[in-house]
């Protein structure tokens, strides 16, 4: 037969019928929903960074009548960082200058013990090392407030029986975030100096290396990645912590943190509310910049450290 073909045959024979109008709508909807979703979440989320930038340029008086209002001259952010910085009785530059530095060792002393104890804790492979990683794993479970008081105690015995100072210095401080600090480092190094090929440290070994240079010229330019989220996660800890500091240097003491000087804004009958949320702006400032600079390394780094 030479007539046109029935809409049966073509059914069979494999052509397809065009997508009806209704097809996509499903996808559409649920990426329509997801969207609203991630931007309901994301208000959320940063709601209380735009309270803080919107109050800091405001007086007091106008955060207390009308905390949601407009400023009635942005101007007065400028003006409110120049009284924080010229308050006779908040030092707030040296605050922010004990914070860098406090930072910057803690850090330091952080990064370079963890990846040694990690790097031990992994090449040498006996029952002695299984229990010390687990012991510092078990350490990231035990919370913060039992510490406090034994924390406070020992440092002030041990300071006083070796005769050095702990409490209210910059050492003290260190030495605190170091313990504090360990456990979770360990943890991110202890998985990531697994994926090393050892084989790069028999090289080095064979070559003359002793331990310490195959550390720090074969293995430790290797942990590059897992080093910068380390830096980042203790970092962001560090820069805004406030108890620690608090217990171990005191709220007058001569060495202050940035969260301990802008509690000074805060007196038993008045609360300088422009002063304060002026002074948390600036000290958020740094650690935003690091983080969205860096941010990408502390998922690569996490999945690479703790799941590899």
């Amino acid at each position: 037969m030479n007539g046109d073909a029935s809409p049966v045959a073509a059914l069979g024979s494999g052509s397809a019928l065009p997508a009806g109008p209704a097809s996509g709508r499903g996808p559409r909807l649920g990426r329509l929903l997801l969207g609203a979703f991630v931007i309901l979440l994301f208000a959320f989320f940063m709601a209380p960074f735009a309270m803080v930038v919107l109050n800091s340029s405001k007086t007091s008086r106008e955060i207390i009548f009308n905390a949601i209002a407009l400023p009635e001259s942005w101007g007065q952010l400028l003006t409110n960082v120049r009284l924080i910085f010229t308050n006779p009785t908040v030092d707030y530059l040296g605050a922010f200058w004990d914070s860098t530095v406090i930072t910057f060792l803690s850090l330091v002393v952080i990064v370079l013990f963890s990846s040694m104890c990690a790097w031990v804790l992994v090449r040498n492979k006996t029952v002695w090392s299984a229990v010390l990683f687990m012991a510092f794993v078990a350490a990231m479970v035990i919370p913060f407030q039992v510490l406090m008081y034994p924390l406070v105690r020992w440092m002030r015995l041990i300071g006083d029986a070796i005769h050095f100072r702990l409490l209210g210095t910059v050492r003290g401080i260190v030495f605190s975030y170091l313990g504090f600090g360990c456990p979770l480092s360990i943890f991110i190094f202890h998985g990531f100096i697994k994926n090393i090929p050892y084989e790069l440290e028999e090289s080095a070994t064979i070559d003359g290396c002793s331990q310490a240079k195959t550390f720090f010229l074969i293995v430790f330019p290797l942990l590059k990645p897992i080093i910068v989220t380390v830096l980042i996660l203790n970092g962001i800890w560090i820069w805004n912590d406030y108890l620690l500091p608090l217990l171990v240097l005191g709220s007058n003491g001569v060495v202050q943190t940035i969260p301990i000087a802008v509690t000074a804004f805060a007196g038993a009958y008045l609360k300088q509310w422009d002063l304060i949320l002026t002074s948390t702006l600036i000290a958020m400032l740094p650690i935003i910049v690091l983080y969205l600079f860096a941010q990408r390394y502390i998922i690569k780094g996490m999945v690479e450290g703790a799941i590899k």
